[in-house]
């Protein structure tokens, strides 16, 4: 760690403002909350939240423009970071739009509910800025604590009690694991900083690798449980059902994706000349996710469940790209990070708005003659689960051929092909939900379907566009990645 620090200068603080500008945006959130009294509406929050997550996205551009490191070398500024802060801040501003409407129908509107939101984006930005295991830990710790509440923010609603609870107590749990892989590490190097640890391994022989490997093992529990990863993600279907759906959309897509961010720098970065010892953990990890995840989603009938075995099979599917250790994994795995959070949240959105008040409308038939009644809330729903399965012209079709292009590459000829035909186990489940909305009969869930509100029109058109976009013209998305996964020194 550093042993002496010196007065933080204006351009420091200008590499941190996003983050200032979410912390004094949510806190004001609070204040006007406090200022309204309980019995005033309360229903211009969800715009000042916009609004402030619109202007970090603007502060996160600027600061990128300057990259360099900020407060002792504790945060990097770089345009790895910039690429993940403003992908997270873009999750933000979905999930504010699919939450307006939801909040207004089960009577939960709060300004509470954008602060937390926003104070855990804080979090993930300061994940992807990390250049410090503490760091790494307190921004971790941001992001959570603030999704933990969010899980539980209906509490007369006993499905958000029981998902909170069990996220709270398993994330703390997996938590532990990865503080102490921090405290093991700082021991053997006498360092948190990324860089210090680094050299210490490319030069140091003195240390025991089996203490080195039982430290990253550590880390790796605590990153594993964060994206969804086997052996640790059997909290997930429990978590994303119970608890409420623009929340579910929220935290399966920024945290998820900060998480990976920093996973990615840290053992790329931190670990990478050890890779040959975490490399097969990773190979193996990769493919348990994709298998659990996918063989899993086969029977599920409850939509959210189903999306949530769907949404491990993806992580898996990232775990793939590390698992080639190269700039062209790094990349790969920021180009599908990048993909599959438009059509995350493009799904969510939806599903948001056809579970109706109290989330009656869950199952998978209850989407049936969907074509029928609204048939462009079917056509979104269609394109984001055609870009899900990997079908040409999508962004996840050249997510996953760079990914597994990443894994040939690397000489992971078994692992990519096993990726594949994951890849195809998916296509059933994701069909399936196209063939109820297209060749079933309409029933009541559907006849009495409302029109979609503005925001979640505004959040599932935005995210259709990338889809498409990033599907027909890639290269747009591929060559900001690859430039920014070189990380700073």
């Amino acid at each position: 760690m550093p042993t002496s620090f010196a007065f933080p200068t204006t351009a420091e603080y200008i590499r941190f403002l996003p983050e200032t500008i979410l912390i004094v945006v949510g806190t004001l959130i609070m204040i006007l909350e406090g200022l309204a009294g309980p019995d005033r509406r309360r229903g211009n929050m969800h715009t000042l939240a916009f609004l402030g997550i619109a202007v970090a996205m603007l502060a996160a551009c600027y600061a990128g423009m300057d990259p360099g490191p900020a407060f002792n070398n504790f945060l990097i500024i770089d345009g790895y970071g910039t690429f993940f802060r403003l992908l997270v801040l873009a999750v933000g501003l979905l999930s504010v739009l699919c939450s307006s409407a939801y909040l207004d129908r089960e009577n939960a509107d709060s300004g509470e509910f954008y602060a937390l939101m926003l104070f855990s984006l804080v979090g993930q930005c300061i994940l992807a800025t990390a250049n410090e295991l503490i760091m790494v830990f307190i921004g971790l710790e941001i992001s959570s604590i603030a999704t933990y509440v969010l899980a539980a923010f209906l509490r007369d609603d006993k499905r958000n009690n029981e998902s909170a609870i069990k996220y709270f107590l398993l994330g703390s749990f997996a938590t532990a694991f990865l503080l102490y892989g921090v405290a093991w590490i700082y021991g053997m190097t006498g360092s948190t900083n990324l860089d210090s640890i680094r050299q210490f391994l490319a030069t140091n022989t003195t240390v025991e690798p089996w203490v080195i490997a039982a430290a990253v093992s550590l880390l790796f529990v605590g990153f594993a449980f964060k994206v969804s990863a086997a052996p640790f993600q059997a909290w997930t279907p429990d978590v994303y059902q119970g608890a409420p759906a623009p929340v579910t959309a929220f935290m399966s897509s920024g945290p998820k994706a900060a998480a990976f961010a920093v996973f990615i720098r840290v053992f790329m970065s931190a670990f990478g000349s050890m890779s040959d010892r975490w490399e097969p953990l990773i190979w193996i990890s990769a493919l348990a996710t994709m298998v659990i995840g996918n063989f899993a989603a086969l029977t599920q009938t409850n939509l959210k469940r189903l999306l949530a075995y769907s949404s491990i099979a993806h992580a898996g599917y990232v775990l793939v790209a590390i698992a080639a250790h190269s700039q062209v994994g790094t990349a790969a795995a920021m180009f599908y990070l990048a993909s599959y959070v438009f059509m995350n949240l493009g799904v969510f959105a939806i599903v948001t708005h056809f579970t109706r008040k109290g989330e009656r409308y869950v199952q998978v038939n209850d989407l049936a003659g969907l074509s029928q009644r609204q048939p462009i809330t079917a056509a979104l729903l269609t394109v984001f689960l055609l870009s899900l399965i990997g079908v040409p012209l999508t962004s996840g079709f050249f997510g996953k051929f760079y990914v597994f292009k990443a894994a040939i590459d690397a000489n992971l000829i078994w692992l990519s092909v096993l990726g594949l035909l994951n890849s195809a186990v998916a296509a059933y489940y994701y069909l399936r939900i196209i063939v109820v909305m297209y060749f079933h009969e309409p029933g009541h869930s559907t006849e009495t379907l409302p029109e979609l509100s503005t925001g979640i029109q505004v959040a599932s058109l935005a995210s259709a566009v990338a889809v498409v976009v990033l599907g027909v013209m890639p290269s747009i998305l591929l060559r900001v990645a690859t430039a920014s996964s070189v990380f700073a020194r």
